[in-house]
């Protein structure tokens, strides 16, 4: 239903632009060749051929709208609304950092927990700012 309905929009698209490339314009627009007054030669006369367009434009433009509502609501069923923090997966390959026995503060496990843990530990400290280097 929804393929079908794609192929509607999109004729209805093709005819919209058509439509409005045929209006006369201030420069004339591809409807230049009616030769302007109309006459006998003419389909019809300016002032009707005006108002056919601005009706068949109106007509598409609202059916334009209409089906663009339909597909966007159509794109929207059968979706189920969730969080995007419920379905954020883990990293892979990665362990969860050892919380401390402490009291929990907003950021354990953040980066001066671990460089706290490492010191603790007795591991490699980072080098001080302004320290000199070897």
């Amino acid at each position: 239903m929804q393929n079908v309905l794609i192929v509607i929009h999109l004729l209805i698209v093709i005819a919209l632009v058509g439509v409005v490339l045929l209006q006369r314009s201030e420069g004339g627009g591809l409807g230049m060749g009616s030769g302007g007054g109309g006459g006998v030669g003419g389909f019809m006369t300016g002032r009707g051929q005006a108002n056919a367009l601005t009706r068949a434009t109106a007509i598409l433009a609202g059916l334009f709208f209409i089906t663009s509502l339909v597909l966007a609501v159509m794109a929207t069923q059968g979706r189920t609304q969730r969080s995007i923090i419920d379905g954020a997966p883990a990293p892979a390959g990665t362990t969860a950092p050892a919380v401390p026995s402490g009291p929990s503060a907003p950021n354990a496990g953040g980066v001066l927990d671990q460089l706290r843990q490492m010191q603790n530990q007795g591991g490699s400290q980072p080098p001080q700012p302004g320290a000199p280097t070897r």
